[in-house]
């Protein structure tokens, strides 16, 4: 069934809530011009985590959105050690450092593609060779084409040759213990989640897979419910209340996930 499942996104250290879309991968000014952000939380990132634990969620993400982030992260993952997972900038040769840190898993995109976009299947490879399926994430965030979605890297950024597809999912499942999709169209804009994109997920069910983008009122969330059938756990971010919005209630969700079992 459906669960709802936390997550900690961070941005130059903090706690926020940014609009998906707004992120440009550069170390000028340009991403300071760019950025909107519809939240910035007040709370170190370890307070979300030990809230998290206190109430058992599992499942749940961190993601460093940049440079800068990494004390940020480790204290979450120590508050909450074995609970979280942890994304942005992983890679083979730094993946095992943030597992010891507290990680249940690490999450993966951008590494994994050459500069224009090109999957790389033998870093891949060398990725689970190294820790373990059981301990990655394939992140598969996209952007919708002309033909379907497209995974997107950098941020959101750049579109690669990988097409979000069942087949797509079939070639990577023998890779990861369970998939990450970002709708990044929809991402922090609070206006109701992507369902075309939902209801492709939801018929493929050969393992675990969160989608997040969009959610803006507990109907969104039992929408993801029913269009995946139950297959496909959710993440709420700019709606809800921990995050300064005004659509979704912590202890609703709380709710939901009790109420599912």
């Amino acid at each position: 069934m459906t669960k709802f499942r936390p997550c900690i996104d961070l941005h130059d250290g903090k706690v926020k809530q940014i609009i998906g879309s707004s992120l440009v991968d550069s170390e000028d000014d340009a991403e300071a011009d760019s950025l909107i952000e519809n939240h910035v939380a007040e709370q170190p990132a370890a307070w979300f985590s030990r809230k998290y634990a206190e109430d058992e969620l599992t499942g749940g993400h961190v993601i460093k959105l940049g440079a800068g982030n990494d004390e940020a992260a480790r204290a979450a993952l120590e508050a909450y050690h074995g609970g979280l997972q942890i994304g942005g900038g992983i890679h083979a040769d730094n993946a095992e450092e943030w597992l010891n840190a507290g990680a249940s898993h690490v999450i993966v995109t951008s590494w994994l593609f050459d500069e224009t976009g090109k999957f790389l299947e033998d870093r891949l490879r060398l990725l689970v060779d190294r820790v373990g399926k059981h301990r990655v994430v394939l992140d598969l965030s996209c952007k919708r084409t002309a033909s379907g979605w497209h995974v997107a890297m950098n941020r959101w950024q750049t579109l690669t040759e990988l097409e979000l597809s069942p087949t797509t999912l079939d070639r990577l499942a023998g890779y990861c213990d369970e998939f990450l999709i970002h709708a990044a169209d929809v991402e922090g804009l609070c206006q109701g989640i992507d369902e075309e994109l939902v209801a492709l997920l939801g018929q493929w069910r050969r393992l675990p897979l969160t989608y997040a983008g969009g959610v803006s009122d507990m109907s969104d969330v039992y929408r993801v419910a029913e269009l995946s059938g139950g297959a496909i756990d959710v993440t709420v971010g700019s709606a809800l209340d921990l995050f300064g919005g005004s659509g979704v209630t912590y202890d609703q969700l709380l709710q939901f996930n009790s109420a599912s079992g």
